[in-house]
């Protein structure tokens, strides 16, 4: 067992060398790191050097400070994560991350969530993942990449075969790249989890979506799929639904934040009804209605009993459908974790979901309501639990305890680093 390194010694020398200013806040990680006992060998740490601190105000992480701190790690083997999110790492920046990971086989995850990285930087970091063969998570979140830089990643995909999770929700990619990233996952075996979420699409063609299905059709190794605003309507989650037919692999379908009524809802009840795989179905701000509700009722209480999670979070839903979604769980035991918050609570809504919390059949931190009584009359109030809550959030100390409360991490593992 190799001696551990002391990360602070060589980070202050790693400075004077390179003739740039300590950055406090990596210095003081390096610190923490430095002092905890705890360190598996087997596992490794990660390192969290997050600018969005909102406790003690923090020196955000340039290119320049990062070019120090890859030196620094080049061969720290018990440092397996690095999260930058929130910093102000440029192409720049991204120039000395590509070197990093060329150079680095330990490093499992990478979360450069909302910097300024461009299309070029794009390019740099996803032509050294062609050589990488240890890199597991990226998270490239909210970094304006553009459709450019979207392709470079498309490319890597088709090269790359270590890679399980890749996150390019919020980066600004338009429908031809869109459409060669689920190209090139028909032939990926290795990807188990991708966010494509809110590209930037100016057809009514739902072409995209037409792609996302066919890759649906062919692909057996992808376990959660993030289409967040996609302008998706009914007909695109119909051809969803007739590529999840022959799909047994998908766990976790977000589709959140579309267009999808109550038609397009039948069709994945219909879906529901035969597919035996799918966990988690993320429905929240669509337009089910009643009569979308009463449709995954239907399919819920009679014939599925694999679906263990449900979002439909201001799905414009009043009592009736409410009230039938509550008398699924009744008789179906799988379904553990449902999300209502947003839609037309009446007096039945609130007594249903009341009883099914004060009878056990709905633990407290499965869902987002919480009965509370005024004048004898039932009511529900929100909670903060829901699928991916904590998605932009960071803790400001410490980790996250409660699952549940982000309820996608506590049922499907793949979302975890």
């Amino acid at each position: 067992m190799s001696v551990r390194p002391d990360l602070h010694q060589r980070y202050v020398a790693t400075c004077q060398n390179l003739g740039q200013p300590e950055n406090p806040f990596i210095a003081h990680v390096l610190q923490e790191a430095d002092k905890n006992d705890k360190i598996s060998w087997t596992k490794g740490i990660t390192l969290k050097i997050a600018g969005n601190n909102h406790l003690v105000p923090v020196q955000r992480v340039t290119g320049d400070d990062l070019q120090v701190l890859a030196s620094v790690l080049c061969n720290s083997v018990f440092v397996t994560g690095l999260d930058l999110r929130f910093n102000v790492l440029t192409d720049a920046g991204a120039k000395h991350m590509a070197t990093f990971l060329q150079e680095n086989s330990t490093l499992r995850y990478l979360n450069l969530m909302f910097n300024d990285i461009g299309t070029s930087g794009a390019e740099l970091i996803a032509r050294a993942l062609h050589r990488n063969e240890t890199l597991l998570y990226l998270r490239m979140t909210g970094n304006k990449i553009g459709n450019k830089g979207g392709m470079f990643f498309a490319s890597m995909l088709q090269i790359n075969s270590t890679l399980e999770k890749l996150d390019l929700g919020d980066c600004d990619m338009a429908t031809q790249c869109l459409i060669a990233i689920v190209t090139a996952l028909t032939q990926n075996k290795s990807v188990k989890a991708i966010n494509l979420n809110r590209p930037l699409l100016y057809s009514q063609e739902e072409d995209t979506t037409v792609h996302v299905a066919l890759m649906l059709k062919n692909n057996f190794s992808l376990v959660e799929l993030h289409l967040c605003k996609h302008e998706m309507k009914n007909f695109g989650v119909e051809r969803l639904c007739e590529a999840l037919y022959e799909n047994s692999s998908l766990k976790y379908l977000d589709l959140s934040c579309n267009k999808i009524s109550r038609d397009g809802v039948k069709f994945l009840g219909e879906l529901l009804k035969r597919n035996q795989t799918l966990e988690i179905l993320d429905l929240g701000a669509n337009r089910a209605e009643d009569d979308g509700a009463i449709y995954l009722s239907e399919a819920l209480a009679l014939h599925n009993r694999t679906l263990r999670a449900l979002s439909v979070v201001s799905n414009n839903i009043s009592g009736k459908g409410l009230v039938a979604l509550s008398d699924a769980m009744k008789t179906n035991m799988e379904l553990s974790y449902i999300y209502i918050w947003g839609n037309k609570f009446d007096e039945a809504t609130c007594m249903a979901f009341s009883e099914l919390i004060q009878t056990g059949r709905l633990k407290p931190n499965c869902t987002d309501v919480e009965p509370y009584e005024v004048d004898g009359h039932v009511h529900l109030a929100e909670l903060s639990h829901g699928l991916r809550k904590h998605y932009y959030w960071t803790p400001s100390y410490g980790e996250v305890t409660n699952k549940d409360a982000n309820a996608s991490l506590a049922i499907a593992a793949v979302s975890e680093h």
